[in-house]
């Protein structure tokens, strides 16, 4: 399950700090306050008694501040997500909508197999919409002095929602973040992108899987997807590839990569085209290699994980029918722990290589300061941190 933040921002990248714990009465001084901002922006007077019904969550505290131990590798990631049973799923679901989601494509320019990608990771098809009370949540983590502004902001738009399409609380149900529906959307991205797909007059992501797939569609097209190409393609690197070459800000043609010696991953050329793309292993140089466009960067404004809008792409070809990696990642790769990580990035950090803060999340700026310490310490320079490295920088 992902979090859409406006505008757009990862939601790990917030939850750095542990949650506060806040008493009853600075609940219900925050509810009041809350109230007294639902009469302001002229809610109804539902939305503004329905302020006063709020309850604390503890549960969401708790996942809140709750951080993995460890950093799950990209082989592991994709074996849970782009799952036999999920491609099986997808591909029924897939033709059963396909003149609608033709429509879509036909409206919005984004290929039905994608809508029906996105919905598979976000609730496996609707098998899962959260059972978290969305407002309550909402107001919980509003109460929390480290992001009030921000979900005092989705609160409010979620009243705003719930107004606007005549829902009961009570059917508002979704992440412990707020997020909700079929497509797990934030209530700003709610409001703004959310269509009505099915005709009946009411925006209903919760219970119409046409609008949340024509919700969806609107969504990345607002987001800049480019009609008429694909997320990025498997490839396969020339013996003695320089991997300093990889990674999302390292851009080049297709023609350019193709006189690199990069191929399709069935060893076919690849295609001359003047299309800018850029390597990614997310698995180091033992793993499998993608060449990825501009629609990459549009699914990761959805979701900032290079790991998910991988698995978006992959999961999408599956459905149209495509087969499965040439390379799957290496088998035996270990995760490594968020103090390991963090160690690696103060030693990077120490060794005046730029990792970010230290925060045991393995961005892109930790990647790119270990390919830079690796392409001068005369290693492979993918990037990718292992048990070695670490045993390198961390003696």
């Amino acid at each position: 399950m992902s979090y859409r933040l406006y505008p757009f921002l990862a939601l790990s990248a917030l939850l750095i700090a542990g949650p506060l714990q806040a008493t009853s009465t600075d609940f219900a001084n925050c509810i009041a306050g809350l109230q007294d901002k639902a009469r302001q922006q002229r809610l109804s007077p539902k939305a503004v008694d329905t302020v006063a019904a709020m309850q604390q969550q503890q549960r969401v505290l708790e996942l809140d501040g709750k951080q993995p131990e460890f950093v799950q590798t990209f082989g592991n990631y994709l074996d849970a997500r782009v799952t036999a049973d999920r491609i099986r799923r997808g591909r029924e679901l897939y033709a059963r909508h396909r003149p609608f989601l033709d429509q879509l494509t036909a409206r919005y320019g984004v290929p039905g197999q994608y809508l029906v990608a996105f919905w598979g990771l976000e609730t496996n098809y609707g098998g899962y919409l959260g059972n978290m009370p969305t407002l309550d949540s909402l107001a919980t983590l509003a109460c929390d002095p480290r992001r009030a502004d921000f979900f005092t902001s989705e609160f409010l738009t979620a009243l705003r929602v719930m107004d606007r399409e005549a829902l009961e609380p009570a059917q508002m149900r979704g992440s412990w973040a707020g997020a909700m529906g079929h497509t797990q959307f934030m209530p700003s991205n709610y409001l703004r992108y959310a269509v009505d797909g099915d005709g009946d007059g009411r925006i209903d992501l919760f219970g119409s899987e046409k609008d949340a797939l024509a919700s969806g569609a609107n969504f990345l097209q607002q987001l800049g997807w480019q009609e008429g190409f694909r997320w990025g393609r498997e490839v396969i690197l020339p013996q003695g590839f320089d991997y300093s070459l990889s990674g999302r800000s390292n851009t080049r043609t297709v023609t350019d990569w193709s006189d690199l010696g990069v191929r399709d991953a069935d060893g076919s050329p690849l295609p001359p085209a003047e299309v800018v793309g850029s390597i990614l292993v997310p698995a180091g140089h033992r793993g499998p290699a993608f060449l990825i466009y501009d629609n990459f960067s549009v699914i990761m404004r959805w979701n900032r994980s290079e790991s998910y809008a991988l698995s978006v792409g992959l999961l999408a070809d599956r459905i149209a029918g495509g087969g499965g990696l040439r390379q799957p990642p290496p088998a035996d790769q270990q995760a490594l722990s968020r103090r390991e990580v963090e160690g690696l990035q103060l030693a990077l950090n120490q060794r005046g290589y730029d990792a970010g803060k230290p925060d045991g999340v393995l961005g892109p700026a930790t990647r790119n300061a270990v390919r830079a310490y690796q392409r001068d310490a005369g290693l492979i320079s993918d990037g990718f941190p292992d048990q070695g490295l670490l045993q390198r920088l961390l003696p």
